[in-house]
């Protein structure tokens, strides 16, 4: 009798509470695996979990994500996510995350629409206002992501990629007053945000205010030190303002970062003939040439220097026809090429 007793035991299934928590232990270990990248061994978790608890809507939705960012399977992801707001509906996290999925596939309406009924569900839903507001720049409806991108600031008035974003919309509608409050908002609350220190650097260069864009430039590369375009254009504002040493300091890390950038050796070759270092300038000019030989600007100047610098003629002739054949334009280089250089 024992005996018998054991073995119906054995094949009697789990209670609903202990096959509930099984599945909910095979859900964190899943996570685990995933945040470790084993995607294979979290899908064989959770297929486990949903076997032990199929009305987890947690395991489904933890999925959906594995099956999108570890395997890149949106379709499998697409189905799980759905499987997780059919059973729980109230759930706006996998409607985002279902969103997500739709604009990996090109279905713009589709995704709206759930990220809007996210937001129902959820009007604090932070994470889907931002999407829905990146929906419509996608779709270059500029006032629509406006809306959006306000709305969600009303929720989250300090969020950093709302009042980013919204802060881009206003630069492209030259509205430059807001989207200068609104990165002044951000700087305040994220000083460390590089790109909001940028942006606010290329928005007072644009206004002429030099010194106020080489502070912004100067935070934003302390910030964010390999930012490239902000390392270029603090140089070129310390050269215009006569501060050689300052402006190659800027140029070299440019070239540090980006060897090819052929604007930065043109800059420095400037930067060191002001600075009478021949030698170095005359290797930069001619980098700039070989990275870009379509660079009309770079030629004019290899030009210049071969001529007042060098004393060599044939030289900068060679160069400033190069200029004028890339459409150059210059008063003083027409003349020169008429008289053959006399």
């Amino acid at each position: 009798m024992i005996g018998v007793f054991l073995g119906f035991l054995a094949l009697s299934p789990l209670p609903a509470a202990t096959a509930a928590d099984s599945g909910k232990r095979a859900v964190e270990r899943a996570s685990e695996l995933f945040k470790a990248g084993d995607a294979d061994g979290a899908i064989a978790a959770l297929n486990k979990a949903v076997e032990l608890n199929p009305s987890s809507a947690e395991a489904y939705h933890l999925l959906g994500r594995v099956y999108f960012q570890g395997k890149k399977k949106p379709h499998e992801a697409a189905e799980a996510f759905s499987r997780a707001i059919k059973l729980k509906p109230v759930y706006p996290d996998a409607l985002n995350d279902l969103a997500e999925v739709y604009l990996a596939q090109g279905k713009s309406a589709e995704a709206e629409q759930a990220l809007r009924r996210a937001i129902e569900l959820d009007p604090r839903h932070d994470e889907s206002y931002l999407d829905l507001a990146k929906v419509y720049e996608g779709r270059r409806d500029v006032p629509a992501a406006m809306k959006v991108y306000q709305k969600l600031l009303g929720v989250a008035p300090g969020h950093p990629e709302g009042l980013f974003g919204l802060a881009m919309l206003y630069e492209g509608r030259s509205e430059n007053k807001a989207a200068r409050d609104l990165l002044g908002r951000l700087t305040e609350s994220n000083p460390k945000h590089a790109d909001a220190w940028y942006q606010l650097g290329r928005l007072a260069e644009r206004g002429n205010d030099l010194l106020e864009a080489a502070y912004a430039y100067k935070q934003a590369v302390a910030s964010k030190p390999d930012l490239v375009d902000a390392h270029y254009n603090l140089g070129f504002i310390l050269r215009s303002q006569n501060k050689p040493a300052e402006a190659e300091r800027e140029f070299l890390e440019v070239i540090r970062y980006r060897p090819e950038y052929a604007e930065a050796h043109m800059n420095l070759g400037v930067v060191y003939t002001s600075m009478n270092k021949l030698e170095e300038a005359e290797q930069e000019y001619e980098k700039a040439v070989a990275l870009k030989p379509d660079y009309a600007e770079a030629h004019y100047n290899l030009g210049v220097f071969y001529e007042l610098h060098r004393k060599d003629m044939p030289r900068a002739l060679a160069q400033y026809h190069k200029y004028r054949n890339l459409g150059g334009r210059d008063d003083r280089v027409e003349r020169i090429i008429g008289t053959g250089g006399r």
